[in-house]
């Protein structure tokens, strides 16, 4: 009955991708199966083959989704620069530990699952929209600079996107950094300001 309401209304798909994302929030990327992803969504175990290859196949469609809506946050947070490009691009972060937070099977995986991004092209789409806010951005950071004095935007982005990564993976799932008296969003606001004005790309 569960699986015929699913496809009646169309929605089994999406079903399958929160169960499994709730899966990987509670057991990890590695540790369930097409099964149980199936048990949760309220379908037999052969419905989702019906929309998935396999195992990976969902999973990429998680970080897909995941990729999506975090670069709408993205876009939302860098507000086109508003009110000056080094505010938005602070509040960047904030939405970077966000997403992280309230969204963390989503999060795992997009950069904890082990999927490969190359070669998938829906995947790989989804993915490079999110970097390219961050690319925007580094961009604007960098437009009243010297055409010859300006660092590469995407090793910008990418250096303040593994900042980021590394602030959530130090204080995500009560590893040590979560009981230091710095809230992430602290740490995150200094390195990335430590990093601009080392490049000049903010004052000192």
């Amino acid at each position: 009955m569960a699986e015929r309401r699913s496809y009646h209304h169309g929605n089994l798909r999406q079903a399958l991708v929160d169960a499994t994302a709730a899966l990987i929030e509670e057991l990890g990327p590695q540790a369930f199966t097409m099964s149980e992803a199936a048990r949760r969504a309220g379908v037999s175990a052969a419905a989702p083959y019906r929309h998935f290859r396999g195992r990976d196949d969902l999973i990429e469609e998680v970080a897909r989704q995941g990729f999506l809506e975090f670069a709408d946050r993205l876009e939302v947070a860098f507000d086109d620069g508003a009110p000056t490009v080094l505010t938005a691009f602070l509040r960047m972060g904030q939405a970077y530990l966000d997403f992280a937070r309230e969204r963390p099977g989503f999060y795992m995986a997009m950069f904890e699952s082990g999927i490969s991004i190359a070669g998938k092209s829906e995947l790989s789409v989804a993915s490079d929209r999110a970097q390219g806010v961050l690319l925007r951005a580094a961009d604007a950071l960098a437009s009243r600079m010297p055409q010859d004095r300006r660092p590469p935007s995407r090793m910008v982005a990418n250096h303040v996107w593994a900042l980021s990564h590394g602030v959530v993976e130090l204080f995500s799932r009560g590893k040590p950094g979560g009981r230091s008296s710095v809230e992430p969003s602290e740490m995150l606001e200094s390195g990335v300001i430590i990093y601009l004005r080392g490049l000049g790309l903010i004052p000192n």
